[in-house]
């Protein structure tokens, strides 16, 4: 499969980088984002706002700056590898101290309660599609984008966003981690547009597994879709995916 697409405009935040100057200097020069900085998240109203923790106010956050205008239609792609572990981590502790669960804290642990809360603060009523596809997840989004695309969509949201791992879950960690979130409208390539496309295939082409890098693989495919680099390519469970950037 191969598909094309081009990004109509971006948004990213992580601690210590939130202005689009900031995003492509780190581009230019990448390192592993850290600090415990969240976004203030004005837009949302604050009962709404007070139901999401850091995980959450990140991924509205740059959903808010990215999907500038209202369109209560557009459909939109959440990914998350991991999603809201640390407040599903947080209940499992009470269960095993025999303590009541809170049914909104409940809620509010699944995978698509992010995306929920965005949907009810802006009144969407578009097609909403929460992912989580291990480290593929970026690629997940975007395959589910380009198949809302197709089916006639003008631009697809799609929101990108992680957290480290609570530290009784360090064996499971296989790449460097950071609190990021980042979002993107995608449409279709026209005339003088940046044109990127995403094969996926059974062959990893050739390319040996290597070790995790300084990044977490939804930072790399930010930093390939932002910078200049014309290709990214990624393996897992011996999928391959090829990212390349057309000027």
């Amino acid at each position: 499969m191969n598909c094309a697409f081009t990004i109509k405009g971006w948004s990213a935040f992580a601690p210590g980088l939130m202005s689009r100057a900031d995003w492509m200097a780190w581009a230019a020069e990448p390192y592993l984002p850290l600090g415990d900085a969240t976004p203030a998240l004005e837009e949302m109203p604050p009962l709404l706002r007070r139901r999401v923790d850091k995980l959450g106010r990140m991924a509205l956050q740059v959903a808010w700056w990215c999907q500038q205008g209202h369109d209560d239609k557009v459909p939109m792609v959440f990914a998350s590898r991991h999603g809201d572990l640390g407040r599903t981590d947080a209940m499992l502790q009470m269960l095993a101290q025999d303590q009541p669960l809170s049914p909104t804290q409940f809620g509010l642990s699944t995978h698509n309660a992010i995306a929920a809360q965005y949907s009810i603060a802006r009144h969407l009523t578009g097609n909403c599609i929460c992912i989580s596809a291990g480290d593929a997840s970026p690629e997940a989004a975007v395959v589910e984008a380009l198949g809302l695309l197709a089916d006639g969509a003008e631009e697809v949201l799609v929101v990108v966003y992680d957290c480290p791992l609570p530290d009784r879950y360090a064996v499971y960690r296989d790449e460097p981690e950071a609190a990021f979130a980042w979002a993107a409208r995608l449409g279709h390539a026209g005339a003088g547009d940046v044109r990127y496309d995403l094969q996926v295939d059974g062959d990893p082409f050739g390319i040996a597994v290597q070790d995790a890098g300084m990044l977490p693989h939804g930072l790399e495919v930010l930093r390939f879709l932002i910078g200049g680099t014309p290709l990214l390519d990624h393996q897992e469970s011996g999928r391959g995916w090829r990212w390349r950037r057309h000027a």
